[in-house]
């Protein structure tokens, strides 16, 4: 019998790898596959990443494998399935970094948001605030910015990846140097032409989401050191871990527990720990973050503290596409209910 049940593991497992290969794959054989396919792929995608096994199982209805749920026992593993099954129409207007700026002000209020210097867009619909200026010429994307009418500095971004963004500090020198100019547009206008989720690991919230160029001031007391950051774990509506972070060489980290109490721990390796204890502000941002988790499974609400002053940056859904080594495991224990 055992010999059986090994012989019928080895032949799933030679299944399931069946004609993949190894990543990396191109963008366009990524892009073009059809959704039954992902799980098979992004199997492939967590193990080549982490070395954690990612449970599948065979859908007789579907035909196809896809996660087990059930079988997911650590962080990283929920992820993997909040990313293929769990992408709803309210995750993708809150991932992109226009649309979810109209669920913050409904939730919270727009005193907590940053200030919108311009959106540029390729279409009008869909605008709901005087507060942002749309530009939508038929040109290229970039070339509609007005960089007249912007600081000397500030920060342009696409509104549907992470990290696909510069920060200029000086304008006029940005302005003159044609090397650094094109080399900005030339990254931002082909970004502008992809879907970050296929380069993500299958984060489907990022699917479908319009691009556009959202620039912000660049907010920081200090030009050479970054503001400090919070970041509130919240899991079915209850924020349970929350980590203050001012960025350096090493991160300095406080981590606290749903009582805001601090913990012994760090939730990565590389991470400097300190003893900060919890103040107003950290308090505004356990609140608040409560408010805007209320509807969903899991999600990381991220705030920066400017000249004291608590500001909303993004919800994170699927944090480092479920790829991030944590120390001591510290999420597993955390249950993604509903």
């Amino acid at each position: 019998m055992r010999i059986f049940e090994k012989w019928k593991q080895g032949l799933q497992w030679m299944k399931i790898q069946d004609g993949i290969g190894e990543p990396p794959w191109e963008y366009d054989f990524l892009y073009n596959l059809p959704k039954s396919e992902y799980p098979k792929y992004l199997k492939k995608i967590f193990e080549y990443r982490t070395r954690e096994n990612l449970p599948l199982k065979y859908d007789f209805k579907l035909h196809n494998y896809i996660i087990d749920k059930n079988k997911c026992k650590t962080f990283n593993q929920k992820i993997q399935w909040i990313k293929l099954y769990d992408a709803t129409p309210l995750k993708r207007d809150c991932t992109d970094k226009v649309n979810v700026r109209w669920f913050v002000s409904d939730c919270i209020g727009s005193e907590y948001l940053k200030p919108v210097l311009q959106v540029v867009r390729s279409e009008e619909s869909g605008v709901r605030s005087n507060n942002f200026k749309f530009f939508t010429l038929n040109s290229p994307l970039f070339d509609q910015i007005d960089f007249d009418k912007l600081p000397d500095s500030f920060v342009i971004k696409c509104n549907h990846g992470c990290k696909w963004h510069y920060i200029i500090k000086n304008k006029n020198d940005f302005l003159n140097n044609k090397q650094i100019y094109n080399k900005v547009k030339q990254n931002i206008t082909g970004w502008l032409e992809q879907e970050f989720w296929v380069w993500s690991g299958f984060e489907l919230n990022y699917r479908g989401i319009q691009p556009k160029i959202l620039i912000e001031p660049f907010m920081c007391d200090y030009e050479d050191k970054n503001p400090e950051k919070i970041q509130c774990f919240c899991f079915n509506g209850i924020p349970q871990l929350s980590m203050r972070i001012e960025k350096g060489e090493n991160n300095k980290t406080t981590l606290y527990d749903k009582n805001l109490k601090i913990t012994d721990d760090v939730l990565s390796e590389n991470d400097e720990k300190v003893n900060k204890a919890a103040d107003d502000i950290l308090y505004q941002s356990f609140e608040l973050s409560k408010k805007l988790s209320k509807d969903f499974n899991f999600v990381r609400a991220d705030w920066m503290i400017y000249q004291n002053k608590l500001y909303f940056e993004e919800l994170t859904f699927t944090p480092y596409s479920g790829f991030h080594k944590f120390k001591n495991n510290i999420l597993d224990k955390f249950e993604i209910e509903r």
